[in-house]
């Protein structure tokens, strides 16, 4: 099954199988479509869809995306993980209304050009919004075409991601893009998974390499693993004499770059001589809690939070740029780190 017969067959499973009702689908634009592809960017569909329903009512265009502050479109992002993500995102939608009059472009070159968007995406934005021929290659059509075709080799491999992108754009019809793209998506997300792959419903089953050779549980070709590396430090909570916390945001670039968290210091670093230097604080008292670990895509970080009840000496630390008193009875929307989150939240139940 090669070339225009793969793309009928995966066509025609669409048409009855596929998922035609997700919420970026519905009034279809490339607006719509953007946002949803940079979310589905590293998360599934299922958890997509709500965050995508709620920024898309808070946020229905260009305009509306490219006026709002950093910190509200990251409080909107907060739990989808990947905050650099966001941060394109808004930088993408100023960039449109200040280059294209708040209208996303139809033109390949322009929305590569954007941020946070690359060849695949632009692609399945410009085939679902426009109808445009365009080949795409997310991580399901890599599963997909790795095993179809039988290519060894982990795919995040220049010379693999060659090989993948010549089978994409042989596959990709001359029409029906928009069906073809999310079918191509829907495919590896429902039947060619990762695990448990559906092979003996799926419509491409003919002439798959690894189904014929017993190789589906071994393509695509495993990263090669590497032991990942942990991190360790502490966050300070502090809680001033109205339970207030003070939170700082942090640098715009790098991990969770632009939210707010809370002040971090080494394991050795002496919590009474730091918050006097930094801040002239005195601490009256010191509480720390159990370890936890937030993983990143590569190392884990493992938290120690430390409690500290402060006095803030005629307010020697005063609401500016990069410091906030945070009231947690009266939560205000900013982005915060998901630690941050989660220690506020425990913070709030005491």
């Amino acid at each position: 099954m090669k070339g225009d017969s793969f793309a009928r067959a995966i066509l025609d499973w669409y048409r009855l199988h596929g998922r035609h009702d997700l919420p970026w689908q519905v009034e279809r634009s490339a607006y719509r479509v953007w946002i949803a592809e940079i979310m589905l960017q590293q998360t599934q569909v299922v958890t997509v869809i709500p965050y995508f329903k709620k920024f898309i009512h808070h946020f229905p265009d260009v305009n509306a995306l490219a006026n709002a502050a950093q910190d509200e479109v990251l409080h909107h992002w907060s739990g989808l993980g990947y905050y650099a993500r966001a941060r394109n995102l808004h930088a993408a939608a100023k960039q449109i209304a200040g280059q294209y009059a708040g209208i996303f472009p139809d033109d390949f070159q322009q929305v590569l050009a954007l941020p946070g968007i690359g060849r695949s995406t632009a692609g399945a934005i410009l085939a679902q919004a426009c109808g445009q021929r365009h080949a795409i290659l997310d991580g399901n059509v890599k599963r997909v075409l790795a095993r179809y075709h039988g290519v060894d080799g982990w795919t995040g491999k220049v010379d693999v991601q060659h090989q993948l992108w010549a089978y994409a754009e042989q596959h990709t019809p001359e029409h029906d893009l928009a069906d073809y793209t999310q079918a191509m998506m829907d495919l590896g997300a429902t039947l060619c998974k990762r695990s448990k792959p559906v092979c003996e419903v799926c419509p491409v089953q003919r002439g798959c390499v690894a189904f014929e050779q017993n190789r589906v549980a071994e393509l695509p070709t495993s990263r090669p693993r590497k032991e990942m590396p942990v991190k360790s430090a502490r966050m300070l909570i502090l809680l001033d004499e109205h339970n207030q916390v003070l939170l700082e945001k942090r640098p715009p670039s790098g991990i969770w770059g632009g939210l707010w968290s809370f002040p971090e210091v080494s394991l050795d670093e002496d919590l009474h001589a730091f918050c006097e230097q930094q801040w002239q604080f005195k601490v009256s008292d010191i509480r720390v809690g159990d370890i936890f670990r937030h993983t990143f895509s590569h190392y884990h970080f493992d938290i120690i939070p430390c409690q500290l009840r402060v006095k803030n000496p005629e307010q020697s630390v005063m609401e500016a740029d990069g410091i906030v008193w945070y009231n947690t009875s009266h939560p205000d929307q900013r982005g915060l780190a998901a630690p941050v989150k989660t220690l506020l939240n425990r913070l709030s139940e005491e």
